[in-house]
């Protein structure tokens, strides 16, 4: 239910947490029939955030187990649409309680729905496939085995930056990887093996390959062409929408900066506040122009002031 609620507004978010999103292969995004989509996981809760925004069916992503240990955090999780995997490291008295959420993702692909895992297991911002783990193999199978037509769907997300707002985002997705390319019968470990080699080998030509000091190869790989007449048209807009966000935008930074830029979590808290933070930031300008102008000029906060948010996104610098 929460995940109905917050989609539409989250899509709408995309266009000022994002400068521009560059996707291949559109078409996954319109898919029907049972979907696994394994991808790379550079960015924390942001991945999953995009993704879910983007495709039209509802997506069920699958997320680290020990979030889940508070009831009142896993009850919202659950409404998000998130099902917990546990790792050996979170204790392997939990890793039973896999094949209850890998029963769930079945029962989604019975119904022709979509998944979301992430085959490298762990987030960390860089620009690098790192080596996948085996959860995304064995989902795939358990569905093959019980007859289910399921079709997984290589992606690789790639970030302009993982520190800065308004970034250029690039999402690509792969040749799809079906039941008939493996011997259902032959031992699972080998099956295994097969597939995590067929999902390697897409997501190398999916994901960028960048070392953090390469400047140059960054800014030539997601640098976006901005049009004269549209900076000319937005430079007034852009400037004012820098200074009347200030007062939300730095606090928000410092303290994500602060607290989460080692987990690699910086993004997606910084956008995660400014999403919860903004209506209210927004309610409280009205307020006061009503104060001081009254009328009903205080209804033009809720568009004028998106407006100079994009302007500046779409302005400010890139690198």
């Amino acid at each position: 239910m929460l995940f109905k609620l917050l989609k539409y507004p989250s899509k709408l978010a995309l266009l000022f947490f994002c400068r521009h999103i560059t996707i291949q292969n559109k078409a996954v995004l319109k898919r029907n029939g049972p979907t696994l989509i394994a991808c790379n996981h550079p960015n924390s809760f942001l991945d999953a955030i995009i993704l879910a925004t983007l495709f039209k069916k509802p997506i069920y992503s699958l997320a680290r187990g020990d979030v889940f240990k508070n009831k009142r955090i896993a009850k919202i999780l659950i409404s998000l649409n998130i099902l917990p995997v546990f790792r050996i490291t979170e204790g392997a008295e939990n890793l039973n309680s896999n094949y209850d959420t890998f029963a769930k993702c079945r029962e989604i692909f019975k119904k022709n729905g979509v998944v979301l895992i992430f085959s490298e297991g762990l987030c960390i911002n860089e620009w690098n496939l790192r080596a996948l783990k085996k959860g995304t193999a064995r989902l795939a199978f358990s569905a093959w085995n019980e007859g289910i037509d399921l079709t997984v769907i290589p992606a690789g997300i790639n970030y302009q930056s993982f520190h800065s707002f308004g970034k250029n985002v690039q999402l690509n997705f792969g040749t799809p990887i079906l039941k008939s390319i493996f011997n259902i019968t032959e031992a699972e470990g080998v099956n295994i093996k097969l597939f995590n080699e067929q999902l390697k080998t897409e997501l190398k030509s999916l994901v960028v390959k960048i070392e953090s000091h390469e400047k140059e190869t960054i800014k030539s790989t997601f640098h976006i062409k901005q049009h004269p007449i549209k900076k000319s048209i937005l430079l007034i807009p852009a400037f004012i929408g820098k200074i009347v966000h200030a007062p939300l935008y730095i606090p928000v930074h410092k303290i994500s900066w602060k607290h989460f830029e080692k987990l690699d979590h910086y993004d997606s808290v910084v956008i995660g506040l400014l999403f919860l933070l903004y209506p209210l930031y927004l309610l409280v300008i009205s307020i006061i122009l009503f104060a001081v102008l009254g009328n009903w000029y205080w209804m033009i906060v809720f568009i004028l002031m998106p407006f100079l948010a994009w302007s500046f996104i779409q302005l400010k610098k890139q690198f």
